[in-house]
This record gives structure tokens, C-alpha cells and sequence, in this order.
């Protein structure tokens, strides 16, 4: 596949308006946060523009989207309005027979009424499950960095717990360790062909049950009881089924690859099984050769029975590292894999969100025509520069972690953060900090991006906080620690 523009010997140049952009970015931000009741509980998912105000359904509080608020407002301190948005959306969390336990995808006061919409009012109808299950995640860093034990250990916090607990470990048809979700359930909210077991869901599953424990063992401590005790073991049981799934059967380098090509097929009985799921060699695509190099090494965006999607999905990949779902080793050759195919993940405007994209009769067939996904746009292999965070983020951490490992790599990593930092303080105030960037190269903004997008927006200040004001508390999006 050919590589659309070369940066090998590209500069970034720095801008001397640093601090000005950085300004008017944390103006922007206080200007997307909302009150509900009277309380401070979170971001909008876009500001108003001239000629484009209340359109959509931008206005509300986005569970997905107030990730990034979250973890910047926990680095400001403002603990309150973090607590604030966890016990709102904690209050909606359904109890409806058919999605008891679901958190909302979105929430809005109208009227002195809080609406919560869990599907119901989204395009295709759909419940996004990454807003599930990134509310224990957020909750576990919020006990973690303000120390607000109580709140972690409160009866309203444990028993929202166990709803999301019986909603994702249940029994079901499927003997595999992962959470079966449809199209559009997550981040990709328009269909891209992601039905099944994708990459992203399964990592913050992994995520969620982590923080889960914590919060459930905050709890134990208070109260000993058999029953939560063996709840605790259950979960700590499915993580790790979970994580050894994805380890054997996400994780490709040109060596698994080559493996994979030579197995056998059809296969049937208990024992020796080396194709589980049937793959033929023949749905490997040859991209990968290049893609992978020699020692580059990702994980693949699904597993399917005969139909394992080998797309590179940038958040599902950050997330495994910031979440220690791959080992060291195997972060590192993710890290050789991105700078080798750094032409395409981040060209002009980092990072690309899904590559490579689909296009002809494939986006035509597995996307339903859909003109929002067209080639190179939005999900289907568009820009998107609120994912450089979570990027940035996994690789200071392995840092952290790893001090003495690869110094070489990690510097060449660091440059590359550097880099692309510089790119979104140069261009993002002229774009209006808009949503996502179309094109092979991410040059054009994005055909139907919101300007003034709050994850755009606060993204860049986390990334100007990991580089600039203390790298150092990137620690406190490691899930691992207390």
C-alpha cells in the first residue's frame, strides 16, 4: 500500500504563540462545562458556532466524551465537579428490565428534568457500551487521585458495581471470554463492520473489571463478606481469561502472521485445536508485510469466527498499554510499529482513527453507503486529534514504568510526541478545533466535524500537560496503582 506523503524529513516548526493558543484552549474548555441542579457536572460535547447553534444533540453531557474532561479536571484538582458528574450519571444508570445496569450514553436538563438517553434517541438506535463501561474506570481514578474513599466505598457506588457487574458477566451462548456488542456500540458509532468482539470494547472491559475489583476491595475493607469476596474473585477470574484471549488471538507481529498463514483448517474435536476460529489464509491481507515490518507488532481490531478484522484501531491499541493488557515487550513493538507507519497514523493531523479504510464495494457493503464514513472521513480512517492523548499518555507511562528499556525507541517516540504536538498547537486554533480532519493526509477538516469540539479542545491540553506542565501524573490514568 502506498504511503501517501513522506514526513522522513518533515520538522514541525514550534510556534512562538505557545502559551496564548494554550490560553485561549482553557477558555475555551470553562466555557463547555454545564450545570445541572445548579452543580458544575461536566463538558458539552461541542460549543455553539455562529450559523450551527443547538444542532443535534451536541449540547448534552456525553458520557464517551467527558473521558478527556474527567482526567483533565482530576489534574486541576476540581474534584467536586468529577464526583459531581459521577453521581448524575451514576442516578441514571437504568434499571429497566431489558438494559438493567446500562449507564447512559448521554444526559441533558431541560426543564428542571434530567433526560438521559441510552439509545433511544441515537442515530441507528444503538446503546453505547464504552459509556458503560468507562464509569467504574473514571470512578477508580477519581478514588485514586482525590482519595475520596468514601465515596468509592458508599452503598450507591457498590451497588452500581454489581448492576454493571451482572450486566457484562453473565452467562450467554458464546464460551469466550468477551462482551458481544453490534455496530455502531462504541467510539465507531456508524456502522463500519465492528459487530462482533472489537478491540476497543474488549480493552475497556478489561479496564472496567480491573477498576471494579478496586472499587469492590474498597469496599471489603469496610464490611467483610463472603459474598462480595467471591464476586472479587470472579471478576479477577474473567480479567484474566479476558486479557489471555486477547494476548492469543488479537495480538499479530510478521512472525504470528507467517504462523497464522500455515495453520490448518477445518479442525475439529477438543484436542491440538490450532485454528480455533477457522481462519483461512486467504483473508490475510497482504498490507500487512509492509505494515508490520520486522518487529512491530499490534493488536487486531477483531476476532470472528472465519472473519477477523485486521484493521489498526489507534484507541483500542493506546488503551491496551495504558491499561498493561499487552506486556512491555509487546508495547514497545507497538511503539517500532507506529513510527513505521507513522506516514499514515499521523501525517498532518494526528492520529488516524481506524487504518486502512474502506472503500468501493466494501465501505458500500459494510457500511451501508453511509456518506458520513466515505473513505478517508470520520471513522473510517479519518483524523482524529483527540486520540494523540491516549498515545502520548501510554508511552510516558511505559516510561514510567520501564525507565532503563529501549532508550533508543523511547526517545524516538518522545520526538514523534513532540512533533505532532507542535502540529495541533500550529493548526488546530486556525481549524477551530474541529472534531476530526479528512483526507489521506488529514489535511481538510473533516466534511461534517463540529468546530469548537470539547475532546479536541481538552485533549490538547492534556497533551500540552504531559509535555510541557508535569509528565510526571501521567501516573494517574494507570489503572493498576492505588
Amino acid at each position: 500500500m502506498a504511503r501517501p506523503f513522506s514526513q522522513e524529513h518533515q520538522r514541525v516548526r514550534p510556534s512562538s504563540k505557545e502559551d496564548a493558543v494554550v490560553i485561549r484552549a482553557q477558555e475555551h474548555f470553562e466555557r463547555t462545562l454545564v450545570r445541572v441542579k445548579g452543580e458544575l457536572v461536566g463538558s458539552v460535547a461541542a460549543l455553539d458556532h455562529p450559523g450551527r447553534s443547538g444542532e443535534a444533540n451536541y449540547g448534552e453531557v456525553f458520557l464517551r466524551d467527558n473521558v478527556p474532561v474527567m482526567i483533565y479536571l482530576l489534574l486541576q484538582g476540581r474534584y467536586e465537579v468529577v464526583r459531581n458528574f459521577l453521581s448524575v450519571s451514576l442516578e441514571l444508570q437504568s434499571n429497566d428490565i431489558k438494559t438493567r445496569g446500562v449507564f447512559p450514553t448521554s444526559f441533558v436538563e431541560q426543564d428542571g428534568v434530567v433526560l438521559a438517553d441510552y439509545g433511544q434517541r441515537s442515530i441507528g438506535r444503538i446503546t453505547s457500551v464504552d459509556a458503560s463501561l468507562w464509569w467504574p474506570i473514571l470512578c477508580w481514578l477519581y478514588v485514586k487521585r482525590s482519595r475520596d474513599m468514601e465515596f468509592g466505598a458508599s452503598q450507591q457506588v457498590q451497588r452500581g458495581v454489581q448492576l454493571l457487574l451482572d450486566l457484562v458477566l453473565h452467562p450467554t451462548f458464546e464460551g469466550t471470554p468477551v462482551l458481544f456488542v453490534p455496530d455502531c456500540a462504541f467510539m465507531i458509532d456508524r456502522p463500519m463492520d465492528v459487530w462482533g468482539n472489537p478491540l476497543e470494547v474488549e480493552v475497556l472491559l478489561y479496564g472496567c473489571l480491573r477498576s471494579c475489583c478496586h472499587l469492590m476491595e474498597l469496599a471489603q475493607r469496610d464490611r467483610m463478606s463472603r459474598l462480595l469476596h467471591q464476586r472479587i474473585e470472579l471478576t479477577q477470574e474473567w480479567m484474566h481469561d479476558l486479557r489471555s484471549f486477547l494476548l492469543k488471538h488479537y495480538w499479530v507481529t510478521s512472525k504470528t502472521v507467517q504462523v497464522l498463514r500455515r495453520r490448518p483448517t477445518e479442525q475439529y474435536g477438543d484436542h491440538q485445536h490450532e485454528n480455533e476460529f477457522n481462519v483461512q489464509p486467504q483473508v490475510i491481507p497482504p498490507w500487512l508485510q509492509d505494515w508490520l515490518e520486522n518487529r512491530g507488532g499490534y493488536l487486531i481490531g477483531n476476532m470472528r469466527t472465519g472473519r477477523p478484522d485486521f484493521r489498526f484501531y489507534s484507541l483500542g491499541n493506546s488503551l491496551a498499554c495504558l491499561f498493561g493488557v499487552i506486556t512491555a515487550p509487546q508495547q514497545r513493538a507497538l511503539f517500532r510499529l507506529v513510527l513505521h507507519n507513522r506516514d499514515h497514523l499521523m501525517a498532518q493531523m494526528p492520529m488516524r482513527i481506524c487504518h486502512p479504510p474502506m472503500e468501493g464495494d466494501e465501505w458500500m457493503n459494510k457500511t451501508g453507503s453511509d456518506p458520513k464514513n466515505w473513505p478517508w472521513s470520520y471513522h473510517n480512517g479519518g483524523h482524529w486529534p483527540s486520540l494523540l492523548w491516549y498515545l502520548a499518555g501510554a508511552v510516558l507511562l511505559h516510561e514510567q514504568r520501564h525507565p532503563e528499556a529501549d532508550v533508543l525507541l523511547m526517545g524516538q517516540m518522545r520526538a514523534m510526541m513532540e512533533e505532532c504536538y507542535w502540529a495541533q498547537l500550529n493548526q488546530l486554533p486556525r481549524q477551530q478545533w474541529a472534531e476530526y480532519f479528512d483526507g489521506p493526509t488529514g489535511t481538510w477538516v473533516g466534511q461534517q466535524a463540529r468546530t469548537y469540539q470539547t475532546w479536541t479542545i481538552v485533549g490538547f491540553l492534556l497533551l500540552h500537560h504531559m509535555l510541557r506542565v508535569n509528565p510526571s501524573q501521567v501516573s494517574l490514568i494507570d489503572i493498576e496503582t492505588h
